[in-house]
């Protein structure tokens, strides 16, 4: 017990620790310090470039969109106000980025009928499949049920805020949200068969 509360305080203390320290790099990034800026890339790059991979499947422009990004993130340091996580402000400004690309490759078509989806639907899949074999499957989608299962399930984007950021109706989000889980959840009861077949 004493350990378990010990390991807690570790803990809690690592996470402040670790909080002052990307708050002192962020003020050194302000003044242009360019040391600064490298350990806060490398600091968010691996997961930020994973937000992009979600949207976009080459992973040669899905890296450059991340870079990108960076550039934007430190253009514009002085307007994150310290309300929210920093991570969560660069996610903001990647997923833009992403939309942004998509929307020059003419990428993120939506089907123009809206579907009436109940709000409190949800798919349960239950798989063992990689994670890799996921983002396969997500890659696969079409690009506006891509877009918007990512922005909703994976971003945890809300209704309206995906169709003021794509300029598409609540109606057309919610219905590519439904399209998009009915047809993973086909995919990988596919893919749990050929597993499962596998396995005999």
């Amino acid at each position: 017990m004493k350990n378990n509360i010990n390991q807690q305080i570790k803990s809690f203390l690592k996470v402040i620790q670790l909080h002052k320290n990307e708050t002192a790099l962020i003020k050194k990034a302000l003044k242009n310090n360019r040391e600064a800026q490298h350990v806060l890339f490398e600091l968010h790059a691996p997961k930020m470039l994973s937000v992009c991979r979600y949207y976009i499947k080459d992973a040669q422009h899905a890296e450059d969109v991340m870079l990108n990004g960076f550039f934007k993130v430190f253009s514009n340091l002085k307007s994150f106000k310290s309300e929210g996580s920093f991570e969560g402000w660069i996610r903001r400004i990647m997923v833009r980025e992403s939309i942004s690309f998509l929307r020059q490759q003419k990428k993120n078509e939506f089907s123009i009928e809206d579907m009436v989806v109940k709000d409190d639907y949800a798919n349960n899949i239950n798989t063992n499949i990689e994670v890799a074999e996921i983002q396969q499957l997500i890659d696969v989608l079409p690009k506006g049920y891509k877009m918007v299962f990512v922005m909703y399930a994976i971003e945890g984007y809300k209704h309206q805020e995906i169709s003021e950021m794509l300029n598409i109706s609540e109606g057309t989000s919610k219905s590519q949200l439904f399209k998009a889980r009915k047809m993973l959840q086909e995919k990988i009861k596919e893919l749990n068969k050929i597993t499962s077949y596998g396995t005999n």
